[in-house]
């Protein structure tokens, strides 16, 4: 019997041979034959490590090579920070910053020599959106809230996560673009409607805006958002790859199912700024609800022009508030020309926005939301000191869920389970486990946001000014913001310049 087992294991042990063998010869007559790359051609079976190793980079950089503060586009104690915020571990730290006072664009708070006293301290204001301009307006109680994400770039599962986590840290959730899921709805969390240039969700069979689905979904939303542009790719449409668009997705956006679900750049019916206003004033008008408007900035015009239009026309047209993406914005999929190199970062963009606001003597009629990787309770205080009402942030609250930053968002292979359709995949993520993170990440940022305030002589954290933080200019040489961005006078804006008398674009 042992011999018979010896033999059949010296062949078997050959058939393997042989091919593993004959696989090589395969691989080597392929690689040298096929014309398609160079690599391959002269280095056969061998040059395919290059592209292993290539593939397999950015993880091993990732783990092993980057420091702490300089990997991008999150770096790792940024995420470690947020981590420990999601579990409720506390943000404590030992022996020192690893953070660069020195770098250019560094952010410092003022301190207080005799900083708010526990006794003294007041809890932040909630503020009214829409107040006195529409019929059902919308007290938004958290500084930070949830970003648009879709239903369909991100999971089920993390649409509810947030949906609950929302509800229970008392901010908001945009739906993103993608509409109005029923898991939006589940935690019982304030909505704020996204209508995009495609208008999914909200639009009827030839993709024009649907007034029905309007008044129906405005028993469900606190606000509507018409969305201009994104961070990640102002001048571009977004984009959900057909293998995601399954047939619960295409029933909610309106659109076949397997397709590749692509908007289109900009809304067809909305081509200069009196258009913006006329679409604002008819949605308020028709549902009852705040109207506002999200977009990237790349210069003055569009602020001005937009201001223009609503002291010409009177204050009732103006939007109820202005998201503001910095152009580091992203987490949905983009091309890389736009994602590097259009639209001004938010640390640009918002003071230009605040500042055109308080010209036009618009500033307390118009709300100001404020995102762009502002993902921190530093970050997130400098946009209040800036002029900022709230912030918005869809990164933050993606590692919050339990997001390792693996860059998979658009390939449907997320293997945290919250960008992909993969059941597998989404098993990882535990509904009633990571809605707590996401409470408890919303609940610690609005806290570490209300420490700042203290520590500057503040009661609570809207009483925050921009001479409360200084931005590094160069090497040990800091400026306050108010000096770098100096208060205009309010309802004076001189044509074609600044708040500081500089020519604009």
């Amino acid at each position: 019997m042992g011999e018979i087992m010896g033999v059949l294991s010296y062949g078997l042990g050959t058939v393997l041979g042989f091919l593993v063998i004959g696989g090589l010869i395969f691989l080597i007559i392929h690689d040298i034959t096929q014309k398609k790359h160079t690599v391959l051609r002269n280095y056969p079976v061998i040059g395919r490590l290059r592209f292993f190793f290539e593939d397999l980079g950015e993880y091993f950089r990732q783990y092993f090579f980057a420091n702490d503060r300089e990997e991008m586009p999150f770096n790792r104690a940024t995420r470690g920070w947020i981590y420990k915020e999601a579990k409720n571990e506390g943000g404590i730290i030992a022996f020192g910053s690893t953070n660069d006072l020195n770098a250019p664009g560094s952010i410092l708070f003022v301190n207080h020599p005799y900083p708010v006293l526990e006794e003294d301290r007041l809890p932040t204001p909630s503020v009214l959106i829409g107040d006195g301009n529409c019929e059902q307006p919308f007290e938004a109680k958290s500084i930070v809230n949830i970003s648009g994400m879709s239903f369909g770039a991100i999971s089920q599962p993390a649409v509810e996560a947030l949906s609950r986590g929302a509800a229970e840290a008392g901010c908001w959730m945009d739906t993103g673009e993608g509409g109005l899921s029923p898991y939006h709805l589940t935690g019982g969390c304030d909505i704020i409607m996204q209508i995009g240039t495609a208008k999914y969700g909200i639009r009827e069979a030839d993709g024009s805006f649907s007034p029905q689905k309007a008044k129906v979904l405005a028993k469900h939303v606190k606000a509507f958002e018409i969305k201009l542009s994104q961070g990640a790719k102002p001048g571009k449409g977004g984009l959900l790859p057909g293998e995601k668009v399954s047939e619960e997705i295409a029933r909610i956006r309106g659109i076949p199912v397997g397709q590749d679900s692509i908007s289109p750049n900009r809304h067809h019916d909305i081509a200069n700024v009196d258009d913006l206003l006329d679409k604002v004033a008819y949605i308020r008008n028709l549902t009852g609800r705040p109207v506002g408007v999200k977009t990237a900035i790349g210069g003055w015009t569009f602020m001005n022009d937009l201001c223009d239009a609503i002291l010409r026309r009177g204050r009732e047209f103006a939007p109820d508030f202005i998201a503001i993406d910095g152009g580091e914005g992203g987490s949905g999929a983009a091309p890389q020309t736009l994602m590097d190199h259009m639209a001004l970062p938010i640390a640009e963009a918002l003071p230009r926005v605040v500042d055109a606001l308080i010209q036009a003597d618009l500033r307390d009629r118009v709300r100001v939301i404020a995102a762009g990787k502002l993902v921190t309770s530093a970050k997130a205080a400098w946009a209040l000191c800036v002029g900022a009402d709230f912030v918005n942030s869809a990164r933050g609250f993606m590692f919050a869920l339990g997001c390792i930053q693996a860059l998979r968002c658009h390939q449907n292979t997320c293997p945290t389970g919250v960008t992909t359709h993969n059941k597998r995949l989404q098993r990882g993520l535990v509904v009633a486990e990571k809605y707590l993170r996401v409470a408890n990440y919303c609940t610690n940022m609005n806290k570490g946001i209300d420490m700042i305030a203290h520590a500057c002589g503040c009661r609570h954290a809207r009483e925050l000014k921009r001479e409360h933080v200084r931005i590094v200019q160069t090497a040990n040489q800091s400026i306050a913001f108010n000096m770098l961005y100096p208060y205009p006078a309010s309802g004076v804006r001189p044509a074609g310049k600044d708040a500081r008398g500089a020519a604009v674009v």
